[in-house]
């Protein structure tokens, strides 16, 4: 018997903490809804670093979670609306995504939307993209789910996974950009994301399984010691080589990382620049470093940078390295 659960956090590391819960700590085949406050969220083989916009990330307070499946980088906020399978004994599901997609796209066309499935993983509205799918498997489990695009700021998705393809060189799986659309505006009735939510949910007429104390614990805790962590957000990246130029007030500055499960393992930088002390110092207190503003900042503590790159800050150096 399959079970709603209604989901209402708008916390990432949870929301995808209680996904791999549900899938490996339950015996429950379950249909969830649920969304995310600013977020993205990267496939499980992807490069983080060469997926997101880190400086429209951090301007704009947006997450970033690594989730259990594979398939390309998204963005979600309450405009999306995420939906979620976890069924057992039928792993021969697993990459037959249409078992899972159909009974969404037949919702959506109760409700006037013309969608149709395209491809192995996305369903579209008149050629544009309104979601996009992936699954994954744990024992004779198969998960799938998928996001569908109800109200979401659209330009925010381009900002936050504009990503300058110049600076990292990545063997992780690359996104694939599409034309992307909100169901809203091909809605002949303009319902709100939640009310849109329930008629998904209603259209469904499963019955409803009320999360524990016990389930929700076991989601917190998976979500603190996994979810939100670094480690698994970025440190679990493919090795990649960042490389970035900048002219500052002291001349040109090109440097070269080479990064390995989110650790600076080499630096090296060149330029026109001047300095009474050899960079190589700097260099090799890099490397160890976590390749992020917060980690690199502490590393260029303990120097004068002025004394190696000749009227070129500490800012400057972390907007080259970033």
């Amino acid at each position: 018997m399959m079970y709603y659960i209604y989901n209402d956090s708008l916390d990432p590391y949870f929301n995808l903490a209680l996904e791999e819960y549900l899938l490996r700590h339950t015996n429950l085949d379950v249909f969830m809804l649920w969304r995310n406050h600013n977020t993205i969220v990267v496939g499980k083989s992807q490069n983080t670093a060469a997926e997101i916009n880190a400086d429209y990330v951090a301007a704009n307070n947006i997450s970033v979670v690594r989730r259990l499946t594979g398939g390309g980088a998204v963005y979600h906020d309450k405009g999306n609306l995420n939906f979620t399978f976890i069924v057992s004994g039928n792993k021969e599901w697993f990459s037959d995504f249409t078992k899972f997609t159909q009974p969404v796209i037949d919702a959506l066309r109760k409700m006037g939307v013309n969608a149709r499935a395209s491809g192995r993983n996305d369903i579209l509205v008149d050629g544009c993209k309104i979601s996009g799918n992936a699954q994954t498997v744990y024992k004779d489990r198969v998960m799938h789910h998928g996001t569908l695009l109800y109200s979401a700021d659209l330009s925010k998705i381009a900002g936050a996974l504009n990503v300058n393809k110049v600076k990292i060189s990545s063997k992780g799986i690359k996104s694939v950009r599409s034309r992307v659309t909100n169901i809203i505006d091909h809605c002949s009735q303009k319902l709100d994301v939640l009310e849109f939510k329930d008629r998904i949910a209603q259209s469904f007429g499963l019955e409803e399984y009320k999360l524990t104390r016990e389930d929700i614990a076991a989601a917190k805790k998976l979500a603190d010691e996994k979810y939100s962590t670094w480690e698994w957000n970025y440190g679990y990246s493919p090795k990649y080589t960042f490389k970035n130029c900048l002219r500052f007030d002291g001349g040109t500055v090109e440097v070269y990382l080479d990064i390995e499960q989110g650790i600076i393992k080499e630096a090296r930088f060149f330029g026109d620049f001047f300095g009474t002390k050899d960079v190589t110092d700097v260099e090799n207190a890099l490397k160890g470093v976590r390749h992020s503003s917060d980690d690199i900042k502490k590393a260029l503590e303990c120097f004068d940078i002025n004394s190696y790159f000749l009227n070129i800050t500490v800012e400057n150096l972390l907007e080259l390295l970033r």
